[in-house]
This record gives structure tokens, sequence and C-alpha cells, in this order.
């Protein structure tokens, strides 16, 4: 599988035949995936506390790092996943409504190299 052939519908096939196999719907309620997806995030930001932000992009220069990197951002993925596989949402519908949603929020003329924040002007 890669980012360029594999499909969104087979990442929820492939989560949903893994918890399927283990017989592990009884747990997957919205309340315990949205607790496991934040314990994750968590776990992903661990790495890249307390350091800079050029050392957060230096990430890629190490293998093993990246790595982990990696596994915690795939565990973000397959909770994200098995939430909508258990509310029924259609992930690429509801990111691209989403994405048309914070364009308007953020219009690109504005936010263009800022953060999020418009500087007042005096």
């Amino acid at each position: 599988m890669n980012d360029q052939e594999t499909t969104v519908g087979e990442l929820r096939k492939l989560v949903d035949d893994f918890v399927d196999e283990r017989d592990w719907q009884q747990f997957h309620s919205p309340k315990n995936i949205s607790m496991a997806l934040a314990i994750e995030a968590a776990e992903l930001m661990e790495h890249f506390q307390w350091i800079t932000i050029d050392a957060s992009r230096a990430v890629t220069d190490e293998p093993e790092k990246l790595a982990e990197v990696s596994e915690e951002l795939a565990d973000v993925l397959a909770y994200t996943v098995a939430m909508a596989n258990s509310l029924g949402i259609d992930l690429a519908a509801t990111l691209e409504a989403k994405m048309v949603k914070n364009a308007k929020k953020y219009p690109a003329e504005e936010f263009r190299g800022k953060f999020g924040i418009i500087e007042e002007s005096n």
C-alpha cells in the first residue's frame, strides 16, 4: 500500500478487518476511540516536546526517530479511521467540507504567511 494507490475506503477496510478479526467492535465505542485517539496524539507530541522547530523538521534525517514518529502517526490515523467506521462518517466528504469552511474562515489573501491570527493595525 502507498498514498498514491490506496483509497480511503481501502484504509477503512484494513482497520475494520483488524477490529473484526479480534472481536473488538464491542470496545470501539466513540467514547473509547476518541480517548485512544487523544492518547496516541499525545504520544506523537512527546517526540517533539521540548525541541526546537528546526530540530522537529530534522527528524526526517534520523531514520530511527522517523520510524517511531511514523508509527505514532499511523496509530492516530488508525483510530481516526476507526472513529469514522464506528460513526459512519465519510472522511473524504467531511474533510473536503471542512477545508471549504476553513478557506472561508481563513482567506489566503488575508492569512498568507500568518498562523491564523490577523494582525490588527493601530
